[in-house]
């Protein structure tokens, strides 16, 4: 069975906030928004870097990222991609062409 290395995370103080950031937009309360963004923009939800860039995860979201060490990047990538397959499958279905792949 596959196991996931650990990472040690370099910058804790970032790496925390981008966690929050993460949490907040990715929020029951707040998940539509984000997906209704990213229909809007055509986009897939799977494209972080360009999720990242335009501004949907938050205003500063952008800044603390690329503050952060490439490994702490990737761990924040892999927790993003982590909550976009966990949003429930009936929010999945109304934002269908944010996770089509096509």
């Amino acid at each position: 069975m596959f196991e996931q290395a650990a990472i040690a995370v370099q910058d804790q103080k970032g790496f925390s906030q981008m966690h929050s950031l993460l949490d907040a937009a990715f929020a029951p309360s707040d998940v539509e928004v984000l997906l209704n963004r990213v229909v809007k923009a055509k986009l897939p939800v799977r494209d972080f870097e360009t999720v990242i860039q335009r501004g949907y995860l938050g205003k500063g979201a952008l800044g603390v990222y690329q503050s952060l060490p490439v490994s702490d990047q990737g761990l924040i990538r892999e927790r993003y991609l982590t909550l976009v397959e966990q949003v429930p499958a009936e929010v999945r279905q109304r934002f269908f062409k944010a996770y089509a792949y096509y």
